[in-house]
């Protein structure tokens, strides 16, 4: 164990169980007076390089339907899915992994959806705006650092924003065309939150990119974002798309 030979290896070589070896290692560090570093690869602790556009991605899936736990014996990412969005699930877990390779992630199956989650302590260090109760209850504001790659892969952004909290429709209406009524349908983008931060850090990045938006609002709940126009519509449907 101490040339580097991982828990797995020796637990597999001696028929022992994994805990039993971990056990072993932490009795043998304290005789050794050594302290235990468990190691990161956390771009904000070690400085390494990591994928800014799924980056990007992830936050705004974080934002939107991302919720951190950060306790003692419990630290971990989740991002909650529609289970019957497999194609969503995927690039929730591609985006962890791009982002910070060396944890695990896994999937959690709860009712009507999937929870994929990555086990670490350092998701807090990537995103601080985590914090106690809901977000729509606190100031949510981006770091410079954040606000530096969501400037450079705003498409990114606004696909995870969209995959989280919106959704693409289909509009009718009716007209009447030379004396005869006619059906016509069009797409149209929503986005919904009740965060007033959230909703503005996705309308500022929609103003970014070129594209138009209006508030709509149900009673006196501004929470919706709609996109309706259609040269905006063509936009979205180039860069984001619907969930699938």
């Amino acid at each position: 164990m101490r040339q580097g030979v991982p828990n797995r290896e020796v637990a597999e070589q001696l028929n022992i169980p994994r805990g039993t070896i971990g056990w072993w290692r932490c009795e043998d560090r304290k005789l050794r007076g050594e302290v235990y570093r468990q190691p990161t690869d956390c771009p904000k602790c070690t400085g390494c390089d990591f994928d800014r556009a799924a980056y990007s991605y992830l936050l705004g899936l974080y934002l939107g339907d991302g919720h951190i736990v950060s306790k003692p014996k419990q630290r971990h990412l989740s991002i909650f899915c529609n289970a019957e969005q497999t194609g969503l699930i995927a690039a929730a877990e591609e985006a962890m992994r791009k982002v910070m390779p060396s944890p695990s992630v896994g999937r959690n199956r709860k009712p009507g959806c999937i929870e994929v989650k990555s086990y670490t302590k350092h998701w807090t260090c990537m995103f601080p705006q985590h914090g106690p109760g809901k977000k729509h209850t606190r100031k949510i504001a981006l770091e410079p650092w954040q606000q530096a790659i969501v400037d450079d892969h705003p498409w990114q952004f606004v696909r995870g924003l969209i995959h989280s909290d919106g959704c693409r429709i289909t509009n009718w209406t009716t007209r009447t065309v030379a004396g005869e009524r006619k059906r016509y349908e069009y797409p149209r983008y929503f986005f919904s939150n009740k965060s007033d931060d959230i909703r503005k850090l996705f309308t500022d990045t929609l103003d970014k990119v070129g594209v138009g938006w209006t508030t709509l609002a149900r009673g006196s709940d501004p929470f919706n974002i709609s996109i309706a126009r259609k040269a905006s519509v063509a936009l979205m449907d180039l860069h984001v798309g619907p969930k699938y």
